[in-house]
């Protein structure tokens, strides 16, 4: 459980580093969550194509690029008006 909230965490870190803008969930929960969400989606996507079998997870770099994903999901739902944008309160 620890390993899983370690590699959320630096993959949250790297997503919002490589995606800066000023709707990016902040602090140190959103941004692990986010990583945490982003491995999951990217584990999801792996063994939906057949990339990861049943018991396999996703590595630092497949949980960066899913922690993107759900990054540019959030950003274009807050761009849309769908979401508010936490911070603008």
């Amino acid at each position: 459980m620890l390993y899983i909230l370690l590699v959320g965490f630096v993959a949250g870190i790297i997503a919002r580093l490589l995606s800066p803008g000023p709707n990016n969930p902040s602090g140190f929960i959103l941004t692990t969550v986010l990583g945490i969400v982003g491995a999951f989606v990217a584990t999801w996507i792996g063994q939906a194509i057949g990339h990861y079998g049943p018991n396999q997870g996703a590595g630092f770099i497949t949980a960066t690029l899913g922690a993107l994903l759900v990054l540019f999901i959030w950003n274009r739902l807050v761009a849309s008006g769908a979401i508010s944008d936490p911070g603008r309160r």
